[in-house]
């Protein structure tokens, strides 16, 4: 089972990859209207939870930037 079906959150790259198949399938413009709207529904979720872990990426180096700390520095 993928994460996807065991109804957990899914990391930031498997939501990406999900997330690309399903524009792939929807720009194929060859789905049935059911499915597309499926799809649709599942590509918004995928595109929030990526959102989410961006954000969370984000605010966690700048609290990093903020305190000085500088994790990427090159030793000297």
């Amino acid at each position: 089972m993928t994460a996807m079906t065991e109804n957990k959150t899914p990391t930031f790259e498997e939501a990406l990859a999900r997330l690309e198949e399903i524009v792939r399938r929807l720009e194929k413009g060859d789905a049935a209207l059911e499915e597309s709207l499926g799809l649709f529904e599942e590509g918004t979720r995928l595109a929030r939870i990526c959102e989410k872990q961006l954000s969370e990426a984000e605010q966690k180096v700048t609290l990093f930037t903020e305190a000085g700390e500088t994790p990427f520095e090159a030793e000297a």
